[in-house]
């Protein structure tokens, strides 16, 4: 019976101990299927490359920006200094060449150390294992991660031979300020290639790994030094470098700035346009990680010059502002304009003083391709573009508009208009027009009735600086600027007919009903603003602007290409006659100051109300440019006297050097024009003897006949 006993008690415990055993095996393959199934096939490394930049280039195919979320260059283990190879793997893993993916003693170290402080320890890993979690795995700190991770590290150290992975490691970690991979680095510390590192620098650029913010030499040089020293002092242990070498080494003065970042460089808010523009269209991740060759229509060189011309001549204005202020600011430092301020007998320092803003365009006349675009002085100071996001009102820039309405009625150049004082009133509904008077007493009489009337508003527009000719030729209304012939026309010719002219001409901005339309008092986009009076350099065929010609993949397939579309607003002729009208704006009228560049230009000067906004648009046969200033907040410049004309000067400044290797061409004259000499003050056919005739050109059958 004992016996029996014994036997099932036994019996009994051999089925209990296969049972465990069976229950760990099942659980050990549980746990190893888990394991593994967090391991990518270690077979892709071989293909692996990191996320690619986006690269963007200017019209003649120059590299001008990079969209990345990682700056990473590639490069062989031979083009890598050997200070820096030896320098990682004495610092990082000295058993590199020995161990078969991972460290014992690093491994045991680590474990202690978790036991220890009850948390994972990101530790103990050699330079196989940090490359299988930069390339595969998370930064988790987590055990289950770091099993994984050694896992990996074995299958990758029996694909791929010590110059591979070494090779692969040197090009993936990651390094600070944006840099991954010694090559970037390198360009980022030192502005160096990597053949030119010394091996101080060397030295500096391997004790960043564990810490690349703690041991960044531009935020913390001290503590950059003496990691430095140590790497040095450890490489001189481990017999990689000399004591002569050592003492060198310590002797090299550490970096004291940064390579020159994005934020420096030219093309800033165009690039930003192109990221608005793309980034919805093919997602974050492509942009900045698939590797685009994006081929646009910008031409950087033209556009740093407009850059360096464009904050010179504002900052030579916001000195004279400084001076009427009594603020001291350094013509090189104009961010650092200081104001004395006597109190309580001490002189004291106030930093408030504001910049004036600008910006500036430049389009391609026949096929919108945009060249340059300015949207302000500092990207880094304000992203705000003002040339394609800021709402100003464009003053009488805007009076190309109304003259053009004017000739689709049957005026010519030679048609005589009232620039006489006129006074409008508002009864609640539309805006009318006192009966006709000479003189500005007489209206002010028939306005007496009005004052103080709920029911009725009454404006009196005026010339700038009060003058009025009489009935004048429209040609000459345009050079002038004449405030009282164009209020005159919107009312003659009706505001509706104005509107329909402004967007035949590309303007999709809400304007008003009101005879002050001719005055600019509606707000437009710079972009949109050139685009429509570009349409009439162009000879009445309106083309949108565009800013990228292709788009590429990371393979060369074409993603997208722009094709170009024309749409006819106005006649050749009439787009003519008004382009030669703006060419007497520059030669003789308001926008007189950029005609020292001694070619066909038509242009038009625009000032607003109390001189908020300064506006200059001017355009050759072949390149179409805007230029505004103002401020961001509306202060007036009234008290300056700045207005268009200040544009215009330092608009020319600019299209000096882009129009510098552009010939100098005349606008075509279409067919169906005539030629008649006239006089200036009349408008009517000039004798053969008048010393001031002018050559008009006419639609045929149009120019007078009488002298």
């Amino acid at each position: 019976m004992k016996n029996a006993v014994k036997f099932i008690k036994s019996k009994f415990f051999l089925y209990a101990l296969l049972g465990a055993l069976f229950v760990s095996i099942i659980c050990g393959a549980v746990f190893m299927r888990y394991i593994f199934s967090g391991i990518p096939p270690v077979y892709e490394m071989e293909e692996y490359t990191p996320s690619l930049t986006s690269k963007v280039f200017d019209r003649n195919g120059k590299l001008f920006h990079e969209f990345s979320i990682e700056k990473r260059s590639m490069v062989p283990l031979e083009e890598i200094p050997v200070d820096l190879q030896n320098g990682v793997v004495a610092m990082e893993d000295r058993d590199f060449f020995k161990h078969a993916g991972f460290s014992v003693r690093g491994i045991l170290r680590a474990l202690l150390h978790d036991v220890l402080t009850g948390r994972a320890k990101q530790g103990g890993s050699t330079l196989t294992q940090q490359l299988s979690r930069g390339v595969f795995l998370t930064q988790q700190k987590k055990i289950i991660r770091k099993i994984r991770e050694i896992v990996l590290a074995v299958q990758i150290e029996h694909r791929f031979s010590k110059p591979e992975i070494l090779q692969l490691y040197l090009n993936e970690i990651y390094l600070g300020s944006g840099a991954y991979g010694v090559k970037a680095a390198a360009k980022r510390y030192f502005n160096k290639e990597l053949s030119e590192l010394t091996t101080g620098e060397a030295a500096l650029m391997v004790g960043l790994i564990p810490s690349p913010g703690t041991y960044n030499p531009f935020a913390n040089p001290q503590k950059a030094l003496e990691r430095r020293n140590l790497v040095l002092q450890v490489m001189r242990e481990q017999g990689y470098i000399s004591q002569e070498d050592l003492e060198k080494a310590k002797q090299e003065p550490l970096p004291e700035k940064e390579n020159a970042s994005d934020a420096d460089k030219p093309g800033l808010y165009f690039i930003e346009h192109i990221r608005r523009t793309l980034e919805p269209k093919y997602g974050t991740e492509t942009l900045w990680k698939g590797g685009l060759n994006i081929y646009t229509t910008l031409d950087i060189d033209q556009q740093a010059t407009a850059e360096k011309i464009m904050n010179e001549k504002l900052t030579e204005l916001d000195m004279v502002v400084a001076k009427g202020l009594g603020i001291e600011i350094e013509p090189e430092d104009p961010d650092a304009a200081v104001e004395k301020v006597e109190a309580d007998g001490e002189t004291k320092e106030r930093q408030d003083y504001p910049r004036l803003q600008g910006a500036f365009m430049v389009r391609d006349v026949k096929t919108g391709a945009v060249r340059v675009m300015v949207g302000g002085r500092s990207f880094s100071e304000s992203k705000f573009n003002r040339a394609t996001q800021a709402k100003r009102q464009p003053g009488s820039s805007f009076k190309p508009y109304v003259w053009m309405a004017a000739l689709q009625q049957g005026y010519t150049p030679a048609t005589l208009v009232k620039d006489l004082p006129t006074m409008f009133y508002f009864d609640g509904r539309n805006w009318h027009t006192f009966d006709e008077n000479s003189d500005l007493y007489s209206l002010d009489l028939a306005a007496q009735s009005f004052v103080g009337s709920k029911a009725f508003n009454v404006w009196a527009p005026q010339n700038l600086g009060g003058r009025n000719e009489g009935w004048i030729p429209l040609r000459r209304a345009l050079e002038k600027s004449k405030n009282l012939v164009a209020v005159n026309l919107v009312d003659a010719l009706s505001p509706r007919k104005v509107i329909a002219v402004a967007r035949k001409a590309g303007l999709t901005a809400s304007m008003p009903t009101v005879p002050a339309l001719g005055l600019g008092v509606s707000v437009v986009n710079m972009d949109e603003h050139l685009a429509a009076l570009s349409t009439f350099g162009n000879g009445g065929i309106h083309t949108d602007n565009y800013y990228i010609d292709k788009v590429e993949d990371s393979n060369g397939r074409i993603l997208e290409e722009h094709i170009g579309q024309e749409r006819e607003a106005f006649s050749p002729q009439d787009s003519y006659l008004l382009i030669n009208m703006m060419k007497g704006v520059v030669t003789r009228g308001s926008g007189r100051a950029a005609s020292r560049l001694g070619r066909p230009l038509a242009g038009k000067t625009g000032t607003t109300q109390s001189h908020r906004d300064m506006w200059f648009v001017g355009m050759t046969p072949h390149t179409a440019a805007a230029a505004w200033m103002g401020y961001d907040d509306d202060t007036s410049q009234e008290k300056y006297q700045w207005q268009g004309s200040t544009t215009a000067r330092w608009w020319a400044d600019i299209m000096e050097q882009i129009l510098k290797d552009e010939p100098a061409d005349d606008f075509a004259v279409p067919e169906g024009i005539s030629f008649s000499y006239i006089n200036p003050e009349t408008g009517k056919l000039a004798t053969p003897t008048d010393p001031n005739k002018f050559l008009e050109a006419f639609k045929k059958g149009t120019a007078p006949t009488s002298f």
